[in-house]
């Protein structure tokens, strides 16, 4: 009958703690990696310190003030690797544009003191979103500011090719005067090829619309009915490339598009097609375009992005008579700037205030609007992970969970990631050294050998609330508090969100019913009188407060179990008197 300890064998993960200063602040979606077992809080520096914020490229004016009004900001440009290696160590947030590669390396030399990193832009292949995921920092980027400057940037250059602007306006200066030269092709009734449909993609086509062309578009992960609603047709990848007179890429690059458009891809365009690329330039086999150029299988392309950047002087494409280039400027436009300083600044700093940036590429996208209906539930499904782990006896470690939500709504009407992201760290964090946050969760799970099985029960009813009920059961473990145990074998907690607050419903078999707040005895003991108003003489004498108390039983004068919500933590004095008591079967204190 000995109070809880901790479990150090669990996950097979040494029990170690980590010590820092903090500052309570309110309870947010993505929570800055803390200490197992403290209040809801962020980690910092020192008390009442500003997080630090490096900017190694330019940033709007705009967006540096946001950044300066909540954090130290430190724009240092052009660092070299081994430099932004060096300085990462002091720096909670890093801000980048596309020149700055953010590698493994960096993220290690962070010590784990990197909490996000911020693309002011829309591509995210400079940053190495894996090692980021696996040290738990938040990746986030600024998708829509430079949207429409970049659509815009790609239709000036296919109106530019058809109409041969730069070479016209270059003939003309030299004090040439070739208007048969420079005879162009219309764009009504031409036919182009958007390659990759989002949100450029999607602009892009909207725009060749108004001028009177056919948009065929190809996205493996496109919506078709985002085509239809504008008027575009969805075709496979080699439809598009033989169909068209225009191609226009906005692709990411990945590995599986770098180089996509080489000799063989080349070979199978229409004769005299055009290609505008404002995306990657390593989508592009340059040399491969040099080739299809000179054979005529290219009749023009216009290049806004490189493989590298700046390219060389003597750059064959840059230098090619039928190739019209720009320097990168897809998102120069003083609006887009602006709006991509402000947008990145806005995801920068919520990420550090522990807010869940709607603009992560790398933890659950979750609409705002189920986020704050998730809200009461996210606390909830930590703190029953946290119970169901610290019941657990030591042993063999934990290794299956499951998981199941009870909601009156359909299957697809219901959103669980965040809510399994936040069991995860409820069941991780209290009995590892290692810090879970909604980045890293289902990567430390696996890392672990942590298999959580989710499952939903459909009930009849009103789906005003998204969820009646969590339960987390854990199989294949002893418990410290045999009462745990449900008819199932297996380490039983249940929960539900009443008035806005989480509240413990169900241990093992018993029906409880306590708010989730402070910390909690579980007492197992033969229902008799006197029971509640011995254990609460206890604590009272403790100057323990009790915030709630309820007691589920078997049967009268059967056997019960008593869940005490407490705001303080008992001396073990006090635990000991407890269960002490002879009514007293077993009991547990659980810290949450």
């Amino acid at each position: 009958m000995a109070a809880a300890s901790s479990a150090s064998n669990l996950l097979s993960v040494p029990s170690l703690k980590t010590r820092s200063l903090r500052i309570s602040l309110p309870r947010r979606f993505f929570a800055v990696p803390r200490r197992a077992h403290a209040p809801s809080s962020f980690v910092v520096l020192a008390v009442g310190a500003k997080p630090t914020v490096l900017v190694t490229e330019k940033l709007g004016q705009a967006g540096l003030e946001l950044l300066k009004e909540f954090a130290n900001v430190d724009c240092s440009y052009n660092l070299t690797q081994e430099e932004l290696c060096t300085k990462i160590s002091l720096c909670d947030a890093l801000v980048v544009r596309s020149g700055t590669k953010v590698g493994k390396e960096v993220f290690e030399s962070s010590g784990g003191r990197l909490k996000v990193v911020g693309r002011a832009g829309v591509g995210i292949d400079n940053v190495d979103l894996s090692a980021a995921t696996e040290h738990g920092c938040l990746v986030v980027n600024a998708p829509t500011a430079n949207t429409v400057a970049a659509a815009e940037h790609a239709i000036a250059l296919i109106t530019a090719l058809a109409r041969n602007i730069a070479p016209a306006d270059a003939s003309l200066k030299a004090g040439k005067w070739l208007r048969t030269k420079y005879v162009g092709v219309s764009l009504v009734g031409k036919t182009v090829a958007v390659m990759g449909f989002g949100k450029v993609g999607t602009e892009v086509a909207r725009r060749a619309k108004g001028l009177g062309m056919h948009v065929i578009a190809h996205d493996p992960y496109a919506p078709a009915e985002r085509a239809r609603a504008i008027g575009a047709e969805l075709v496979s990848f080699d439809e598009a490339i033989s169909r068209a007179d225009f191609i226009s890429l906005h692709m990411p690059l990945t590995p599986a598009t770098s180089k996509i458009f080489n000799d063989e891809v080349f070979s199978k365009l229409k004769k005299g097609v055009r290609i505008v690329n404002v995306a990657r330039g390593g989508v592009i086999d340059e040399e491969a375009l040099v080739r299809a150029l000179d054979s005529g299988i290219v009749a023009q392309a216009a290049l806004d992005v490189f493989t590298e950047e700046p390219p060389p002087k003597d750059h064959k494409l840059v230098q090619h008579e039928n190739v019209t280039v720009t320097p990168h400027l897809g998102a120069s436009t003083v609006e887009a700037q602006e709006g991509v300083a402000i947008e990145i600044a806005e995801a920068v700093v919520g990420a550090l205030k522990g807010e869940l940036a709607a603009t992560a590429v790398n933890a659950p996208m979750v609409p705002a609007e189920v986020l704050a209906e998730l809200a009461p539930f996210v606390e909830l499904s930590e703190k029953l992970g946290r119970l169901a782990v610290q019941l657990v006896a030591g042993g063999s470690g934990v290794k299956s969970v499951k998981v199941t939500y009870a909601s009156a709504r359909g299957p697809d009407d219901l959103d669980t990631r965040l809510l399994r992201a936040m069991i995860t760290k409820g069941l991780i964090e209290p009995i590892s050294s290692v810090f879970v946050n909604l980045v890293n969760a289902d990567f430390t799970a696996k890392q672990r050998g942590l298999r959580i099985a989710e499952e939903r029960i459909v009930l009849d009813g009103s789906p005003e609330s998204p969820l009646e009920y969590i339960q987390v059961q854990i199989a294949n473990v002893e418990s410290k508090f045999a009462s745990a145990i449900s008819e199932a074998g297996e380490i039983t907690v249940e929960g539900k969100v009443k008035d806005g607050i989480p509240h413990l419903t169900k241990v093992g078999t018993f029906e409880v019913d306590v708010s989730l707040e402070g910390s909690i005895i579980l007492c197992r003991q033969v229902d008799q009188p006197g029971m509640i108003g011995t254990v609460g003489s206890i604590l009272g004498e403790e100057n323990v407060n009790v915030s709630f108390m309820s007691v589920g039983r078997v049967a009268p004068r059967k056997h019960a179990v008593m869940a005490i919500g407490v705001d303080e933590e008992p001396s073990k004095q006090a635990l000991k008197k407890i269960g002490d008591i002879p009514a007293i079967e077993e009991f547990v204190y659980l810290n949450l």
